[in-house]
């Protein structure tokens, strides 16, 4: 048998021995849905040459963890850009890490965001609002794609409801958030009331709203908090829902 025969024999071997090894480590990776951070030529642009070294030799959290720390850092020192880039590359590095897109996403929705917002550097007052929606923009993506990689997981759809409910504006997107939230195995109890409680706050989401509020307050004493009574009196009146029909007054 010539040396090439040899060789390719070889090569079929170890072919036919790494296909089910890297079939189970690529099914592994689709249960722990880790979407974002294939070993590619994006990666390495992304998060640099010790990132992606890291990543290559098995320190990814080690490395993310310091990559997070440096980012608390250009946060202190109000380094926007900075904190954007290191946020991408520590979530790029930890996918599953659900602390890690939840800072990104409330230092740029909140904390850039009003910063651009008051930049005393900056006169023009339509810049500066440019600069806010953009930097809430990419709080809302940082919810979106942490979401994609963490769908079983309650926490980041919580944020991103508060994200639509205070600075979009978005009730009913809100709503839905927290639906989503409340679907989930371990999810708070406070989840379906919140959903309610933006429902109810949602144009043309009324009827919708009472039914989801009037449910709720059906369950028993536990659920009727001052903000479901409230809320509830308010769609009954503004439905024109029957009195026999309606809920008791509150006790004062």
């Amino acid at each position: 048998m010539t040396r090439g025969a040899i060789l390719l024999l070889l090569l079929l071997a170890f072919g036919a021995l790494r296909l089910p090894i890297e079939s189970a480590l690529a099914q592994q990776h689709r249960s722990a849905h880790f979407h974002e951070a294939e070993l590619g030529l994006g990666l390495r642009e992304q998060i640099g040459q010790l990132g992606f070294l890291a990543a290559l030799s098995g320190f990814r959290s080690l490395v993310a963890d310091v990559v997070f720390i440096r980012a608390h850092v250009a946060w202190e020192r109000t380094q926007w850009g900075r904190v954007l880039l290191l946020f991408r590359e520590a979530t790029t590095l930890q996918p599953r890490s659900i602390l890690f897109w939840d800072m990104a996403a409330w230092h740029m929705a909140w904390n850039a965001s009003v910063a651009a917002l008051h930049d005393p550097a900056q006169p023009n007052d339509l810049l500066r609002r440019k600069a806010q929606r953009e930097y809430v923009a990419l709080g809302k993506d940082f919810l979106e794609r942490g979401i994609k990689n963490n769908p079983d997981r309650p926490k980041l759809y919580e944020s991103l409801a508060r994200l639509y409910k205070e600075k979009l504006n978005n009730h009913a997107a809100a709503a839905r958030c927290y639906a989503k939230a409340a679907a989930l195995p371990g999810a708070p109890e406070y989840d379906k009331r919140f959903a309610a409680y933006e429902l109810s706050s949602a144009p043309g989401q009324e009827r919708e709203a009472h039914k989801a509020l009037r449910s709720l307050y059906d369950r028993g004493e536990h659920e009727r908090l001052p903000t479901l009574l409230t809320r509830l009196k308010f769609l009954e009146h503004e439905l024109n829902i029957p009195l026999d029909q309606r809920i008791a007054e509150p006790a004062k």
